[in-house]
């Protein structure tokens, strides 16, 4: 038994050398991306239950006495009070924001900083900080209000109404994500580098992609990660490439990148998105309708308290975390379609492995994590299964 043991150890180590050598990774560098995905791995698990424990314990211990304080003041009365439920979605938040404040602080700053990741000052990280949570209390305040409006005022189908207000959030969102919200975090400026721009041109030529333009997004201000992303919807749509990336690659590098990027509109990634999201949300309203009426005692949703806000909350928490799996498991799909799709559009495999190769370096990503934790939280392959496409 002890031979067959060290000879697994033995093939573990092989394998794990010769993941290392297809990203370019150093051992030293592996060993600190191990670190890093450790320590951001535990992060991430204690802000899921951060939320969890913290919506249970409003849902079910705070909320109703709260809510009956808030009821004593005039303005605020009423069985279904709008502007109660306002208020107490911002109570709601508001202790929320200051209970995960620091984790928000080690996982955002000091993890970034000690792995030399964040090019941040405290200040600014503090002004995007009160910058992200201003933006959650205002489309907290019109997601759960206009929700609930829906819930008292449409009846026993308000679920299908929702879904459908949904499918407009979601396109009116898609459209304002790269004019009104990227801009409040990044500097955005349309690239001006002609070279690049013309390989550009040729990859998008002939894929009915009509992108408003190509821009730069200052990156660097924030982070020495690299990324890049194709946003917007109609004319708001565009390429926006972070400055890290585009300082940092070569051209064929961009080019590689810019090819994947492209890949997300051959096929129709976005709107696939949005027609997944839907379906989900149709789902997710229909399972409110059953949890309020089981909580609260009630005949329909429609009756729904003021002080149900939270479990609702609590639901949607849950619901989207069980369903995390299922929806990293489309992302990982869509990515490995637009990896396939820039080695064949541009045909520059070498530029594809030394791509993501910087990338694993700069982003001090693991080339191999864990298999359970791929799959239940990573929204894209791991590298070295990115790396091995140039190999197929």
């Amino acid at each position: 038994m002890c031979p067959d043991a060290d000879h697994s150890h033995d093939s573990e180590s092989t394998d794990a050398t010769r993941a290392d050598a297809v990203a370019g990774l150093s051992p030293d560098e592996r060993a600190e991306a191990r670190r890093y995905g450790r320590i951001s791995l535990a992060c991430t698990l204690a802000d899921l239950a951060i939320d969890l424990v913290y919506l249970a314990a409003m849902a079910f211990l705070f909320a109703r006495p709260i809510d009956a304080w808030l009821a004593t003041y005039p303005t605020l009365a009423g069985s279904q009070s709008l502007v109660r439920l306002l208020v107490l979605l911002g109570v709601v938040i508001g202790i929320h924001i200051f209970v995960s404040l620091p984790l928000s602080f080690y996982s955002g700053y000091v993890v970034e900083h000690q792995f030399g990741l964040s090019t941040q000052r405290l200040r600014r990280w503090l002004g995007n900080w009160l910058k992200r949570n201003a933006v959650a209390i205002v489309f907290g305040a019109v997601l759960y209000g206009g929700l609930f409006a829906i819930i008292w005022y449409t009846g026993r189908l308000w679920w299908l109404v929702a879904a459908g207000a949904f499918f407009v959030l979601s396109v009116v969102l898609g459209q304002l994500a790269p004019v009104l919200f990227l801009p409040l975090f990044y500097k955005i400026k349309r690239l001006d580098d002609a070279a690049l721009m013309e390989r550009m041109e040729r990859l998008a030529a002939g894929t009915g992609l009509t992108i408003e333009g190509v821009y730069r997004m200052g990156l660097s201000a924030d982070t020495v990660k690299a990324n890049a992303m194709l946003a917007g919807l109609g004319r708001t749509r565009r390429v926006l490439m972070g400055d890290t990336l585009l300082d940092n690659f070569t051209p064929e590098e961009i080019e590689v990148i810019f090819a994947h990027e492209i890949g997300h509109h051959v096929h129709r990634h976005i709107p696939k998105m949005i027609a997944t999201g839907v379906v989900l949300s149709l789902v997710g309203f229909w399972l409110i309708d059953h949890v309020l009426v089981w909580w609260t005692g009630i005949a329909s949703a429609a009756s729904a308290p003021t002080w149900s806000l939270p479990l609702v909350m609590l639901t949607l928490t849950a619901f989207q975390l069980v369903l995390g799996p299922l929806q990293n498991a489309i992302s990982r799909h869509y990515e490995r379609q637009c990896d396939r799709y820039a080695l064949a559009r541009t045909g520059l495999r070498d530029a594809y492995r030394s791509a993501f190769q910087k990338l694993a370096r700069l982003n001090k990503d693991d080339p191999e994590p864990n298999p359970v934790e791929v799959f239940l939280l990573h929204s894209h392959p791991p590298i070295a299964e990115r790396l091995a496409l140039a190999e197929a």
